[in-house]
This record gives C-alpha cells, structure tokens and sequence, in this order.
C-alpha cells in the first residue's frame, strides 16, 4: 500500500473521529475536546535489570495507556505508562518476541491512536502462534481469547507480523519487521521495506544457529544455546539503538474483515461478551455529593 494511501485513509479516520459522538458506537472520544485525559503523570520504568536490560535503550517504546475504573467504571482520567519492562513481566521471561512485538505495535498505535493515547477498550488483534507475540498482543490490547477479539493467523507466512484492530473506527493496521532484522528460516518479510542500517551480526548468521538449536531434531551444543540467547541480546539491543520506524512497517488495511485473515479452527466457538467496558461513558451524578438513586 502506498504511503499516500495511508495519509487519505487515516485523514478519514481522523475526520470521523472529530465529528462522532461520544459514545461505544462511535469514536470512543476526541481528547481535548470532549474528554480531557491527563497523560506523561507517571514516569515508566526504563530502569535497565538483568531480566530487562533493554529497557534503557534510546528507542525502547513506552505505551500511555488508558483504561477504565474497576470492573465495569467509567474511563480514567489519566493513562499510565508500560514499557518493555512491564511485558516481560507479564510474558515470564525475557526474549527476542517480546521486543519485537512491541516495536511492531508501537508502529501500528502511531497510525490508530495518533493523540498518543491507547484505549485498550476498544482494541482487538491478530497474531501469531508464538506465545512472545501472542502475550505481547494480549498485553497491549486487552484482547482475549475468549472474547474472540483476540485471533490467530490463517496464513503462517504472517506468524511474526501482528493486526491491530481499532473497532470504534473500524481500522485494521498490519505491521511487522523490515527486511534486514527478520531472522525466522524460511519466513518471508510481509510488507515492503529493508532496513538501511548495518546489524552487528547478520540475520544469516541468527537463521544458521537457530536452525540447528530450535528445528525438530536438533542437538546443540552447551555452547550453542548459549551462543544463540547472545545473538538474541545483542539483536535486540542493536534495533532499539535506531528509530523504531527504520525497522518495522505498518500499513492500513482496506476493506478489513476478521474471517478473512482470523483462523476460525483458533478460536473460541461460542465467545464471552465482554462487560467490563460496557459502561466506560455512562453519564455522571448531577452533584458530586448525590444520596438519590
């Protein structure tokens, strides 16, 4: 898709935003103008830890979340901030995944959020099998499985790329790694674009370890797993030395339609409907101090 086409369509999605009303139906909200939030109130954690030590990079992404109060509240006034720190956490563990899916989400957020402000009530995704991408998702989101706004690929050549899905607007955005950092064998690139910095260790290099440790079969060495989580460290590490634009891409998709990208055989047959958001703009008491009913 070509970049003037992204400009038209998200230029449509901003138009309808400013103009539709308040409410689930429509565009959730327009900040500053019919909802004030308060955003940058708490500083993230980028402090570097030993299950976390990419944090600090230059171009680590942080995430201002919004959220609603308490099991079925109104919106917050306020975002709180998430960074690489807080996934892992989440994910159990430090890995390359991780990084990555944030790095691709971050990317998409610009064009589906482009206040800075993600309202995680109104968010669905696409992702791969992997558990780092799929938790990455899920975090970020608040998709779920069993809500079925959180779905699977159909086509395996998108398992490391990643759909956002805004549905008060009803934009999908695909995004996913620039040729030069993706280092799955086997696995094309999904979207146009190579990155136009030099990699401290080439990605034939990853792919060559990676299929001796992780294929079926495989019998690496001590030395070998312990070679191939240093790749991994310093790839990533590597990519958060440079805007986060130079190595991940991420287009609108015309047309979106869940059945045509979702495996219907990952998901759940008779889904939960969600209830926790659904009174995120029920209307105020007339007083702050109000016994009536």
């Amino acid at each position: 898709m070509k970049p003037t086409f992204i400009r038209i369509a998200l230029a449509c999605v901003l138009a309808a935003i400013a103009t539709g009303p308040a409410q689930s139906a429509g565009p959730t909200y327009v900040q500053g103008r019919n909802i004030f939030i308060e955003t940058g109130v708490e500083a993230p954690d980028r402090s570097p830890t030993w299950y976390a030590p990419m944090v600090a990079r230059p171009y680590a992404p942080t995430f201002e979340m919004l959220a609603t109060r308490g099991t079925q509240g109104r919106y917050l006034a306020y975002t709180y901030p998430v960074t690489l720190k807080d996934m892992i956490r989440f994910h159990g563990h430090d890995c390359e995944g991780t990084t990555h899916v944030a790095n691709a989400a971050w990317v998409a957020f610009k064009i589906l959020f482009p206040d800075g402000i993600i309202d995680r009530s109104v968010l669905a995704g696409i992702t791969g099998d992997s558990p780092c991408w799929s938790d990455g998702v899920a975090f970020l989101t608040g998709a779920r499985v069993q809500y079925g706004n959180l779905g699977f690929f159909r086509d395996k050549r998108y398992s490391h790329a990643i759909i956002l899905y805004r549905e008060d607007t009803q934009v999908a955005v695909l995004a996913t790694w620039k040729e030069g950092i993706n280092n799955i064998p086997g696995e094309p690139v999904m979207l146009p674009g190579k990155i136009t910095w030099h990699p401290k260790i080439t990605m034939k290099e990853v792919e060559a370890l990676k299929a001796v440790v992780k294929s079926a079969g495989g019998k690496p060495t001590p030395y070998q797993v312990d070679l191939m989580r240093y790749q991994q460290w310093v790839h990533i590490n590597d990519i958060l030395e440079h805007p986060l634009t130079d190595s991940y891409s991420a287009q609108i998709i015309p047309n979106f339609k869940w059945a045509d990208w979702a495996d219907p055989n990952k998901s759940v047959g008779h889904p939960i409907e969600r209830s926790d958001t659904r009174l995120k703009n029920y209307p105020y008491r007339q007083r702050p101090i109000d016994s009536g009913p």
